[in-house]
C-alpha cells in the first residue's frame, strides 16, 4: 500500500484542490469544473513525467511520419494523391485510407501496433507495449495528449509520477492484452487505454480515500458520467473498445493498490503529546479493497495472458462482448470490425 512519502521531488505544502481531468472525449467539459476538495493540506509533487511521455508520443509520430515517407510509395496507391504534400516526405495518407490524417496502416504496422497474429503467431509480444506509443494520426495524436494533460498532470502532482507512471504503463497493457483477446482483424495503436487507466484511477482512488473528501457524491457522479459518454463513443465502428474496457478495470484496480491516502489521525500524528495513541494509517476497509484488488490484477493479467498466448478468442467465451465494442445500425455495419 502507498506510503507517506515518495522518492519524487516534491514542491511546498499546498491545499489539494479537485481534479479538473478527463479522457479522450471529455477534458474541457470536466477541467473546468473543481469536482471534490480533500479537506487536509499536503504535499505536491513537481509534474515532469506526463510532459515527457507528450514529448515522447509526439516525437515517436514525428518519426512515423517519416518512416511512413508518403511520396516515396505514390506508385504503389490507388486512392488519391497524398495530403499537404509541401511537407515532402513527412505529408498524410489520402484521405480515402487515413482520415485522422496520419500513416498507412502497414506503416504503424511495421513499427509495432497492435496485431494478434504478429503478437501471438509470430511471438511479437513486445508489441503489447509498443502499440501504446504509436497513434494513427494527427487527430488521433490530439485528443489523447490534450487528455493526458489534463488527467496526468494532475494525477502527477498529487500522487507522484511512480505511481502515475505505473498505472500508466501497467493500465496500457492491460488494455493491448484484452484488445488482442477479442480483436484478430484489425491493427489497433493509442494511448487511450492508458488514459482510460488514469481515469479508472482516478475513480477507485475517490472511493478508496472517500473519506477525506467533501463534494464527494458531485465528483463520484461527474465521473460516473465522463466514463458511461467516453465507453458509449467506444461501440462506434472503429475505435478499439475493449482496449478502453481493459485499460480502464486494470487503473480501478491499480488505484486502489497505489492511491489510498492515509488517515487524518497519522498525518497529524506528529502533532500528538507524547504517549498519546495513534490510529491506524489506513483504515480497514482500505486494506480490504488494497488485497481484493491486487489479488484480481495479478490473477486477471495471468489469465489473459496464458488464453491469449495459447490462441483462445475471447469471443468464444463471451458471445454478448462483441457489443462492448461495436453495436450494428442502420447507418454502420459491424461485421468485420
Amino acid at each position: 500500500m502507498a506510503g507517506d512519502d515518495d522518492i519524487e521531488s516534491r514542491g511546498g505544502r499546498v491545499k489539494r484542490n479537485g481534479y479538473s481531468n478527463n479522457n479522450t472525449s471529455s477534458s474541457s467539459a470536466y477541467a473546468s469544473s473543481s469536482a471534490y476538495v480533500i479537506e487536509d493540506t499536503d504535499s505536491q509533487w513537481t509534474s515532469w513525467l506526463v510532459p515527457m511521455i507528450v514529448v515522447a508520443n509526439i516525437a515517436v509520430f514525428i518519426v512515423v511520419m517519416y518512416v511512413n515517407n508518403c511520396p516515396g510509395h505514390r506508385h504503389m496507391r490507388l486512392v488519391g494523391k497524398c495530403l499537404a504534400r509541401f511537407l515532402g516526405r513527412f505529408s498524410f495518407e489520402p484521405l480515402r485510407e487515413n482520415p485522422l490524417f496520419g500513416p498507412s496502416s502497414s506503416t504503424l504496422k511495421k513499427l509495432g501496433a497492435l496485431e494478434w497474429t504478429e503478437v501471438v503467431v509470430k511471438h511479437q509480444g513486445w508489441r503489447l507495449i509498443t502499440c501504446i506509443w504509436l497513434h494513427a494520426g494527427v487527430i488521433h495524436l490530439l485528443a489523447n495528449m490534450l487528455s493526458l494533460t489534463f488527467i496526468g498532470i494532475r494525477l502527477e502532482q498529487q500522487f507522484g509520477f511512480v505511481r502515475v507512471g505505473i498505472i500508466y504503463l501497467l493500465s496500457g497493457f492491460g488494455a493491448s492484452v484484452v484488445s488482442s483477446l477479442f480483436i484478430r482483424n484489425n491493427i489497433s495503436v493509442g494511448a487511450s487505454g492508458a488514459l482510460f487507466g488514469l481515469l479508472g484511477a482516478m475513480l477507485s482512488e475517490l472511493i478508496t480515500n472517500w473519506t477525506i473528501y467533501t463534494n464527494k457524491a458531485a465528483a463520484f457522479f461527474t465521473l460516473l458520467v465522463i466514463i458511461a459518454i467516453n465507453l458509449a463513443i467506444g461501440i462506434l465502428p472503429h475505435v478499439d473498445n475493449f482496449a478502453h474496457t481493459g485499460g480502464f478495470i486494470t487503473g480501478f484496480l491499480l488505484g486502489f493498490v497505489l492511491l489510498s491516502r492515509p488517515q487524518f489521525g497519522w498525518l497529524e500524528r506528529q502533532n500528538l503529546p507524547a504517549g498519546t495513541l495513534i490510529k491506524s494509517k489506513y483504515k480497514p476497509y482500505q486494506y480490504v479493497l488494497w488485497l481484493v484488488s491486487l489479488v484480481l490484477l495479478v490473477v486477471g493479467l495471468t489469465v489473459a495472458l496464458v488464453m491469449l498466448f495459447r490462441g483462445e478468442n475471447g469471443n468464444d467465451h463471451c458471445r454478448w462482448c462483441r457489443y462492448l465494442s461495436c453495436v450494428s445500425t442502420s447507418r454502420w455495419d459491424c461485421n468485420g470490425i
